[in-house]
């Protein structure tokens, strides 16, 4: 694994998807001379249904994350006998050799950990680019000149990965997401697990997670990867922890055995969050840290990239107060588990709750059980209303539901109906708990008309 790009010259390549991710394998294609067709969500190429194509003209095929394994378009290419490429398996093959990657994958936190990377690396004088579902697409990131790749990765862009080679990967969580695509949680967790297939030089894990560990003892690895656990404890060998507040590394030094290095302290972390560092945080600033010591980072780069970054847009972003309502930006929640952790984390004991979207087969019974006490009243958007009315409904049946029809100006009809439901004093809180893309190009585009909405309220 991890040999010679190959070369694309003369192959016929079959493109599924015509946004970011197919658009650059596309373009990469014919730049390394070959040929490219590319076929839209809805199955048409040059208005042509996928059945028409002649597949096996076809050399192989690099499938967007919007077709999932059990898509019509998928199963007709494996019926042909073609290989199927993910987004990320194509920038792998098409590559420049010789830079090494990280890859960060979870259920959670995969954004801000591969942002950690981004910003500890170059603090330690690393060229790094830092690309997956942020920044730059990954296939033209991987054919760049630099020193380090740092990549985010979902589950959906794993399932078709064969020969990514990473010197460092770690699978942040694995709870229910996207079963609706993989079509069980057995199947999502499988594809999170092949985050450390092939890892060269470690395997990052957080100790205190037995579903993860066991994914990195199942890993088949390159001889001589370690397995480096992360903790909030004292760390043990090959771990990296915290003691007294101190974030330690027990891991990558040779004195491993009798003594620990300082990177850096919890409190570097105090900019990111009103309150208390919340443990999440911690743990994804000691994964990322663990990423770039893998690669030879100074431990003082650590403490220097994390006193420096900032966190993602959408993510607990206060936007403004509006007749002594605060608004907050958490469009990029689009899991129930990440709702859960914005309310444990800087969310206020009243919160008015704009919910919704796609809901991806996830069930939302724990989420209501454990927010509900906190919310004065929920705003539905989206097409998937139903799980979330019917979990408010069974296990918060005194919460007020107000349902916003999809349309125009749904996120500006969702505010004001908020901001009519809040008293002051209270959060109105944009976490969706679903995916955005059955109205919005993106979570941030979802965002974005939330601020929108917020700044159009008194105008």
């Amino acid at each position: 694994m991890g040999g010679l790009p190959v070369t694309l010259a003369g192959k016929r390549v079959l493109v599924l998807g015509t946004g970011i991710a197919g658009t650059a394998a596309a373009e990469v294609t014919r730049e390394l001379g070959g040929t490219a067709v590319t076929v839209d969500a809805n199955g048409s190429a040059d208005h042509l249904d996928v059945s028409e194509l002649e597949l096996e003209a076809f050399d192989l095929v690099m499938a967007s994350p919007g077709f999932a394994p059990h898509s019509e378009a998928v199963r007709a290419c494996e019926a042909a006998g073609l290989e199927i490429w993910s987004e990320m398996e194509f920038a792998w093959r098409v590559r420049r050799p010789g830079i090494p990657w990280v890859m960060v994958t979870g259920t959670n936190g995969k954004t801000t950990t591969t942002q950690m990377v981004g910003a500890i690396a170059a603090a330690g004088g690393l060229d790094v680019r830092v690309c997956g579902n942020m920044g730059i697409p990954v296939i033209h990131a991987a054919r760049e000149e630099c020193d380090l790749v740092a990549v985010e990765i979902a589950s959906l862009q794993l399932h078709f990965a064969h020969t990514i080679s990473p010197h460092a990967a770690v699978c942040l969580n694995a709870d229910d997401d996207h079963t609706d695509w993989h079509g069980s949680l057995e199947a999502y967790r499988a594809d999170k697990a092949k985050v450390y297939q092939h890892v060269r030089v470690a395997c990052v894990y957080p100790a205190a997670d037995r579903l993860v560990e066991s994914m990195v003892e199942e890993a088949d690895v390159i001889d001589g990867a370690r397995a480096i656990g992360v903790t909030l404890g004292a760390p043990a060998v090959s771990q990296l922890g915290i003691v007294d507040g101190v974030m330690c590394d027990r891991a990558f030094l040779d004195s491993r055995h009798h003594e620990a290095i300082e990177l850096a302290h919890v409190e570097d972390l105090d900019h990111l969050v009103a309150g208390d560092v919340p443990p999440y945080l911690a743990l994804n600033a000691l994964a990322a840290a663990a990423l770039c010591r893998a690669v030879g980072v100074a431990p003082e780069a650590v403490r220097d990239g994390l006193r420096g970054f900032r966190l993602d847009a959408h993510r607990t972003a206060w936007v403004r107060d509006v007749d002594g309502v605060a608004y907050v930006d958490d469009s990029k929640a689009t899991n129930a588990h990440a709702v859960e952790a914005a309310f444990g984390g800087r969310a206020p004991r009243s919160v008015v709750w704009i919910a919704g979207g796609l809901a991806k087969g996830q069930e939302f019974s724990s989420l209501v059980s454990a927010i509900g006490p906190r919310v004065r009243a929920a705003v539905l958007i989206g097409v998937d209303q139903a799980p979330l009315a019917d979990a408010l409904a069974r296990h918060a049946p005194e919460i007020p539901v107000v349902s916003i029809a999809p349309g125009e100006d749904v996120m500006q009809r969702a505010v004001e109906a908020a901001g009519g439901l809040a008293e002051p004093g209270d959060t109105v809180l944009l976490s969706p708990a679903c995916a955005s893309m059955d109205q919005f190009r993106s979570y941030a585009d979802r965002g974005e008309a939330f601020t929108r909405a917020v700044e159009a309220l008194d105008r």
